[in-house]
């Protein structure tokens, strides 16, 4: 639900071509950037970017290690406070995918000086505020830089206890596979931007980006998940594929239990396939079999760039069936078992 504090209202939308997550620097471009840097070797470090994770971790002591991490990206959808809510909702979820709490975060804000109103940024801020007091974290400063293009996100600091850390490297074959957000949000705000949504599925990809995702990290912990990684930008194949990679396994997924936003398959049928979809294609054809090569429905919805998308992660299959009963029990309504995890095979994911 839209929030607006002022009278000022200016469509964010307006100021961008691509927005959200979609935004990122391709995977594999990415990719061939950080090979080319060196590695820092401490014996502090638990993780850093040699696993592709969703943040990076640094020991303290025996009982503490800090969880750091940064996310800011364009506007996502129209509204300044929602966009603000939604950008503090992403920027908090690498903590949450690693088992940690979020405790501190800076703001960092990209904004014209002129062309939008002011008000607009206070906005954006509002809403990064009201997602960060309900994660119990706390504000505590940023930075601003004079952009034609108004960007914004967060970084965050939060802590783990080291022994109940969560990375994408800790799955292992025979665990099941949870997904706990539908997919589809890059292409509903793809769909929204062309005039080809329907208000309510966009309302409900809207809802779906704001929500944290503290309540599924409590239950991660509470199964004993060690495997974990969130859905965001390089989408569902270019995140499996990285966390089936760092844990040596092979991930089987069925597309057809995958849990959907509204419309998305209507939208995929007239077209309406956001450029991100190819470029994570691109980057994970070679390690990413599909089922049926020619499927371009499923081809779209796994490579799909999320935004404050949902986590996914591994659990032993004797548990798997509870875990999914106690998210849908606690906000997360459509999460689903949506495969499982192999010994290592030629192929990163396999989609059947």
């Amino acid at each position: 639900m839209k929030q607006q504090h002022t009278n000022t209202y200016f469509d964010l939308l307006s100021t961008v071509e691509t927005g959200g997550c979609s935004a990122k620097l391709s995977p594999g471009q990415l990719s061939q950037i950080l090979s080319e840097l060196p590695i820092i070797n401490d014996p502090r470090i638990m993780v850093d970017i040699q696993t592709h994770d969703d943040a990076g971790v640094y020991r303290l002591n025996d009982q503490t290690a800090l969880i750091v991490t940064t996310d800011f990206f364009p506007p996502v959808c129209s509204d300044a406070f929602e966009f603000g809510q939604i950008a503090a909702a992403n920027a908090l979820s690498d903590v949450y995918a690693m088992g940690g709490t979020p405790l501190l975060v800076l703001n960092l804000m990209m904004f014209p000086a002129t062309g939008i109103p002011l008000e607009v940024f206070g906005e954006i801020m509002r809403g990064g505020q009201q997602k960060t007091a309900e994660a119990g974290a706390l504000v505590m400063g940023g930075h601003t830089i004079n952009d034609a293009v108004p960007k914004y996100g967060l970084a965050v600091v939060g802590t783990v206890p080291p022994d109940h850390l969560i990375t994408n490297a800790g799955t292992r074959a025979g665990q099941k596979l949870i997904l706990t957000k539908p997919l589809g949000s890059g292409i509903l705000m793809a769909a929204h931007r062309m005039q080809m949504h329907q208000p309510d599925a966009y309302q409900m990809a809207l809802d779906n980006m704001k929500q944290l995702n503290n309540t599924a990290k409590e239950i991660m912990q509470k199964y004993h998940v060690s495997g974990a990684t969130d859905i965001t930008g390089f989408g569902l194949a270019g995140h499996a594929m990285q966390m089936a990679n760092a844990g040596s396994v092979s991930f089987v997924i069925h597309p057809d239990a995958l849990p959907l936003l509204p419309q998305v398959t209507e939208l995929i049928d007239l077209g309406c396939i956001p450029g991100a979809v190819w470029r994570n294609h691109d980057y994970t054809h070679n390690l990413v079999q599909y089922n049926n090569p020619e499927n371009l429905m499923h081809q779209a919805i796994c490579c799909d760039a999320q935004t404050s998308g949902g986590l996914l992660f591994a659990v032993d299959a004797n548990k798997a069936d509870a875990a999914i009963t106690d998210l849908q029990a606690n906000g997360h309504a459509l999460a689903t078992i949506i495969g499982e995890v192999t010994e290592r095979h030629e192929k990163a994911i396999y989609f059947k």
